[in-house]
């Protein structure tokens, strides 16, 4: 399937290399490497998000360690399982790589798809509010990537009433958080969750004239802030 036929998601990402690309996996013949990039935010700060390419559109040295990474992709996710439980891992899937940024946002995604569990609206002790939101992206060959999003202030307060099984399109950005995961009496491990802020969104019986390729032309172009200094 062509790339740019898949519109229901879509991610442009621009960023250091920041890891070596190791190996991850094969499929019928065609290697594929996972590797991390630093994609900043306007704000200074960073989300360092983990990349998937194929060792076909990789040349020498081409992503190599303090490397730029300037590619268009999906938003992709896998189960693996560690001691015995499985665990939803996700990853920008690479489809192309390109010398020249199609935006000066360096990380946007596009998506539409299915809400798979009822979505967790909560306030913060500042009173902000979010909701967490699972969807369900279709791709191709009967899969689906399952996509956790968040979001704040008006979008939270619209989500909180969405059911299981309504369809949404949604735009914002990939971002990584670290949290603690407390693994006993004394251990605690920190680890990191990747989710998409989202910017805008809609509900498909609101949306049917969500375009999608404009979306994301739209919001790979336009100034865009962290939701820590959202307006809402």
């Amino acid at each position: 399937m062509n790339y740019n036929t898949e519109k229901n998601n879509k991610v442009f990402i621009m960023g250091e290399v920041v890891s070596e690309a190791t190996f991850s996996h094969e499929v019928y013949g065609e290697g594929f490497y996972d590797l991390n990039v630093r994609v900043m935010r306007l704000s200074g700060q960073a989300d360092v998000l983990p990349v998937t390419v194929s060792e076909r559109l990789i040349t020498d040295g081409e992503l190599k360690i303090g490397a730029t990474l300037c590619a268009l992709g999906q938003f992709r996710s896998y189960n693996k399982i560690e001691n015995g439980k499985s665990r939803l891992m996700l990853t920008v899937f690479v489809r192309e790589l390109v010398d020249m940024p199609p935006s000066k946002n360096p990380n946007s995604i596009v998506l539409s798809g299915y809400i798979c569990k009822p979505p967790v609206y909560r306030t913060t002790p500042f009173n902000r509010e979010i909701a967490d939101l699972l969807v369900a992206v279709n791709r191709a060959y009967n899969k689906s990537d399952y996509i956790p999003c968040i979001a704040w202030g008006r979008n939270a307060r619209f989500v909180k009433n969405l059911q299981v099984g309504d369809k949404i399109a949604l735009s914002g950005r990939i971002q990584s958080r670290e949290y603690q995961k407390k693994l006993s009496e004394y251990e605690v491990k920190t680890m990191t969750a990747y989710e998409v802020s989202v910017s805008k969104l809609a509900a498909f019986d609101s949306a049917e004239n969500f375009d999608l390729e404009h979306e994301f032309n739209l919001y790979s172009s336009e100034k865009t802030y962290d939701n820590d200094n959202y307006e809402i």
